[in-house]
């Protein structure tokens, strides 16, 4: 486990990009108390990709313990976040016992979807009263699991994806949207309706139309730049410090830095922090150049 050097230096010694590699339950425990402003974040979607490693989120032997271990794990993010923070969270959704096996969306045979599909559809979870071919709801149990722990739940946004996954399914139609829950350490919480605006110049709207990125650096799963652009700006200051537990390959520290703002990843893939990593430093050689 690489432990944050700037533990006890407090908040303004902070690096501006600082990538950590752990349990992000560990490593959140080492964080200051208060010292970040805004959370955003994608944790893996429950029995969907393999991330190899023994101690990953979303491989638990049913979704219900799936909620309970992001409950655990926000509960620590809620501790670190200042009294006027934000949380921004995207999480997926699933069916139980999807049933068959396909060469694209939710059933897909392809490279570390494989196993973790496989053992999905094996059953139904017996959690939740739900049968088979039902759509779980994860996003919501989630969500208000989390109310129910603490947090202020603010909105839900619906990100639109406009280039959706197809998906083999010939009876019911094919998903295209997520959920993106905006949450709030307490009711009185720091939000700047001018961060982003629609293009009339009136008030953002709660669906987001937005397209994949070029280029996923190396993750499975990375998420758009433009989504982590629109919560930095509208949840934090220049110069506040965005916190992402689920770093992945970096596209959260990416954008924070782009927008003046300090970052702290936390990856529990080795692999996926190096490629945060690269990112970073393709970054800082192209400033050079400008």
């Amino acid at each position: 486990m690489n432990l944050p050097h700037f533990i006890h230096n407090g908040h303004d010694q902070l690096p501006e990009i600082q990538i950590l590699v752990g349990d992000n339950r560990q490593l959140l425990a080492l964080l200051p108390a208060e010292s970040i402003q805004c959370c955003i974040t994608s944790p893996p979607y429950w029995g969907l990709r393999d991330y190899d490693h023994p101690d990953q989120i979303g491989a638990e032997p049913a979704p219900d313990l799936y909620v309970q271990n992001l409950v655990e794990v926000f509960r620590a993010v809620r501790r670190v976040l200042r009294k006027d923070g934000t949380l921004w969270l995207n999480v997926g959704d699933g069916y139980a016992r999807n049933g068959g096996t396909g060469n694209c969306g939710p059933n897909a045979i392809v490279g570390n979807t494989k196993k973790m599909i496989q053992r999905r559809n094996c059953k139904v979870p017996t959690c939740w009263g739900l049968k088979d071919r039902d759509l779980m709801g994860l996003p919501w149990r989630v969500a208000f699991a989390l109310q129910a722990d603490g947090w202020v739940l603010r909105s839900r946004i619906t990100w639109l994806k406009k280039t959706a996954m197809p998906e083999s399914v010939k009876n019911r139609p094919t998903s295209c949207t997520e959920e993106i829950f905006f949450m709030a350490r307490m009711p009185n919480y720091y939000y700047d309706p001018d961060g982003v605006r629609e293009p009339t110049g009136a008030n953002l709207r709660n669906c987001w139309v937005l397209g994949p990125d070029i280029s996923g650096a190396g993750h499975p799963a990375a998420y758009p730049r433009e989504l982590v652009r629109r919560c930095i700006l509208l949840g934090s200051r220049p110069r506040d410090t965005i916190l992402d537990p689920f770093g992945g390959s970096g596209t959260t520290g990416e954008v924070a830095r782009t927008l003046d703002r300090k970052a702290i990843l936390i990856e529990l893939n080795p692999q996926y922090a190096e490629f945060g990593r690269e990112r970073m430093r393709h970054a800082e050689q192209k400033e050079l150049w400008v």
